[in-house]
């Protein structure tokens, strides 16, 4: 069921995000924001869709809010990539914007991206609570969300001493987990509901996300993953796998799944999809 589910998501967002994209004017900016908006996983937009669906809310209302997440995660990647920042040439298995054009049009893409992001989450059709969600979205990618993550990540670089365990994951909590928990927030958000369940959900599904992410960095292909792997090694950047082992990190996402799932007892049966989603972020192999 979730992967026929996901899917899905994948199709109908990438079919919002290109009809947002191709409604701006014609031109090189608007090629780059098609261009880096392509692929990916859309396990945001599937969070915000299928938390939109616990309150009753159908996708093609909540679709504003799936295709918007997907363009700020969209230009975060774009931004993450220039050469100021972790100087990456490979996303999605293909050139990263800044090598298909030039520096400057891909951090005009990124800007117009994001910028796009909100006026997709005041869509009127997002109903009376979408100010709370551009709210939402605004603090969790912002200087206290994942725009932290980065600054933090950027200051690892350069430190004296590897990052420690709690440090990496305040890191991660910003750079990685900060977007994930608005989007498995956003329908509750949307349905002027109590978010709390969701919230511990998205704080431990984000870790687990994170965790992959630096176990795939170690055992994965480039092929696969479509992007550069091996950088943090390299780099001598701590990482989960470097501070607790391969097995031991293993074991620390299979701990926070369980306890993702977890969270979303006081859902029932409506949440199985969110509970797959969870156990997707470990076995995924991109």
């Amino acid at each position: 069921m979730f992967p026929t589910r996901l899917e899905e998501v994948q199709r109908e967002v990438a079919a919002a995000l290109a009809e947002a994209i191709a409604a701006q004017p014609s031109g090189a900016l608007r090629d780059a924001m098609g261009y880096a908006a392509r692929g990916g996983k859309r396990l945001r937009a599937f969070l915000v869709l299928e938390s939109a669906a616990l309150f009753g809310i159908p996708s093609a209302q909540a679709m504003p809010a799936a295709a918007g997440v997907e363009a700020l995660h969209a230009y975060s990647l774009v931004h993450d990539d220039l050469p100021c920042m972790d100087d990456d040439d490979l996303r999605r298995g293909q050139p990263t914007v800044h090598v298909k054009w030039d520096e400057a049009t891909a951090v005009l893409a990124g800007d117009a991206l994001q910028t796009l992001a909100f006026e997709l989450c005041a869509d009127p059709a997002l109903g009376d609570h979408r100010i709370d969600l551009v709210l939402a979205l605004a603090r969790a990618s912002g200087a206290a969300g994942m725009v932290h993550g980065q600054m933090l990540d950027i200051a690892a670089e350069t430190a004296a001493t590897p990052l420690t365990l709690a440090e990496i994951t305040r890191l991660q909590d910003g750079k990685t987990g900060a977007l994930i928990s608005f989007a498995a927030q956003a329908g509750a958000i949307l349905a002027g509901a109590d978010r709390a369940p969701l919230a511990a959900y998205a704080q431990a599904l984000g870790l687990a996300f994170q965790i992959a992410d630096d176990i795939l960095d170690v055992v994965g292909s480039e092929e696969t993953a479509g992007k550069r792997l091996h950088k943090d090694a390299g780099a001598g950047k701590a990482t989960f796998v470097s501070l607790l082992g391969l097995e031991g990190a293993r074991q620390r996402a299979a701990d926070l799944v369980a306890e993702a799932e977890a969270a979303l007892a006081p859902y029932g049966e409506k949440a199985e999809t969110l509970r797959a989603a969870a156990r997707y972020v470990i076995a995924r192999d991109r």
